[in-house]
């Protein structure tokens, strides 16, 4: 089974629903590396949209957890609030969420079950991958799987992260740490990008959609945590 693998959507529900069109469910498990929610137009009815797939579909899809998806679970869940979340899109997000009140709750808690990290005997998925520093499952480690910035370790199987956006808008492959960035800035104006995986994580394609102009928040998206 391949793998069609799909980062950072924060929202941008209608450049997501086209590059869906694109997945081939009879041959691809669908991962999607987190970072649903947050800074687009549409965080509840992309969460409501991967929710129903999840469902529908448990063993051809894989929703990983992000940093934004992790910051609305931890406000809303029994540990909270968060404050912190509401100044990286979450004002906006909560915002959203008043069209769809009954959605809010059962959303925070999909969210919170959503796991750090997938893999396969030759791919490892996260949202930002592993640099070879203590506790990396602790949420609040910078250097964690949900926030790490700059090189990672190489762990030998491909990483594939997101959380980083890429400079030009097209996925970065690092030969050193053996590490795709896919996160190619959808929210941004840039593009949602898919990458085909074969099994050992060979690059067979990738599918590039131009973000969808109605879902970008102009104001909310050039926020970069």
């Amino acid at each position: 089974m391949n793998f069609f693998v799909i980062a950072d959507i924060h929202g941008c529900l209608h450049t997501f629903q086209e590059m869906l069109s694109h997945w081939r469910p009879a041959e691809e498990t669908l991962v999607q590396l987190g970072d649903l929610v947050d800074r687009g137009n549409y965080s509840p009815e992309t969460v409501a949209l991967c929710q129903e797939l999840s469902q529908d579909l448990p063993d051809k899809t894989v929703f990983l957890q992000g940093n934004h998806d992790w910051g609305m679970a931890e406000h809303l869940g029994p540990e909270g609030p968060f404050p912190d979340w509401l100044f990286w899109g979450g004002q906006g997000t909560l915002r959203q969420y008043r069209q769809y009140p009954e959605w809010l709750a059962p959303h925070a808690a999909w969210l919170a079950a959503r796991p750090l990290v997938w893999q396969t005997e030759h791919v490892v998925f996260s949202h930002a991958g592993f640099a070879g520093v203590a506790d990396p499952y602790d949420p609040l480690n910078r250097d964690g799987l949900l926030w790490r910035r700059g090189p990672l370790l190489n762990t030998g199987p491909l990483q594939v992260v997101g959380h980083t956006p890429t400079a030009n808008g097209i996925f970065h492959y690092d030969r050193v740490a053996n590490a795709i960035y896919l996160d190619t800035g959808a929210v941004f104006g840039r593009a949602l990008t898919g990458l085909r995986l074969s099994e050992t994580g060979l690059v067979l394609d990738t599918v590039v959609v131009p973000t969808h102009p109605e879902d970008i928040n102009r104001a909310e998206g050039r926020l970069s945590i």
